[in-house]
């Protein structure tokens, strides 16, 4: 079975297998068909879904390192970067924090459809979360300050913060007390910067 509409993903120059390019597709679909009509996703997405959410959180997947071994998606709400990172990255154990419990239920039912062996729901608040793990994600989670104030305490010595920034994105917004990098990529049409955050 040829997947095609993938060339923004090849771009980043992920390789991707069949069979993760298929999952992917898979949680496309359940995205469709579950999460925009509970309003997890805006319904204006719906059409350009792959470009907007799965393609664009497959950066995340870009930086992560062969020594990374666990992660934290902060809110993770659809699932999105969280999903498609363990997707993307095998080998990596990815906790999907989200509090709120219908959010939380279809987050389960994905992993459950997909059978993602290194994903797993944490229904609470990222305030009670214990660490530490060696990457977070944050993607329409909170301001960059706010992301960053709760993963660190959360992030292994050496970890990071994968945070998605958005088109209008300020670098004075940046926290002082954390080291920052900003990858952009020409990819995607519309995005803004990746910003990898670890402590100073």
């Amino acid at each position: 079975m040829k997947h095609e509409g993938w060339e923004s993903a090849e771009a980043l120059d992920l390789e991707l297998t069949p069979e993760q390019l298929a999952k992917l597709e898979a949680f496309e679909s359940l995205i469709r068909e579950r999460a925009v009509p509970l309003g997890m996703v805006a319904t204006a997405d719906a059409p350009r879904l792959r470009e907007r959410h799965i393609v664009d959180s497959l950066r995340a997947a870009t930086v992560v390192s062969a020594s990374d071994r666990t992660a934290y998606d902060l809110g993770s709400g659809a699932g999105l970067p969280g999903i498609v990172v363990a997707i993307a990255c095998p080998d990596l154990q990815v906790t999907l924090v989200e509090s709120r419990r219908p959010r939380a239920a279809f987050l389960q039912l994905v992993l459950d459809r997909l059978e993602l062996s290194n994903g797993a729901v944490n229904n609470v608040r990222v305030e009670t979360l214990d660490g530490p793990v060696d990457l977070c994600f944050s993607r329409a989670f909170a301001r960059v300050g706010v992301a960053w104030h709760a993963a660190d305490r959360l992030l292994a010595p050496g970890g990071r913060l994968l945070y998605f920034a958005g088109e209008r994105f300020d670098r004075s917004e940046l926290p002082e007390d954390a080291a920052s990098t900003l990858v952009t990529t020409s990819a995607l049409a519309r995005s803004g910067p990746l910003v990898i955050m670890s402590r100073q």
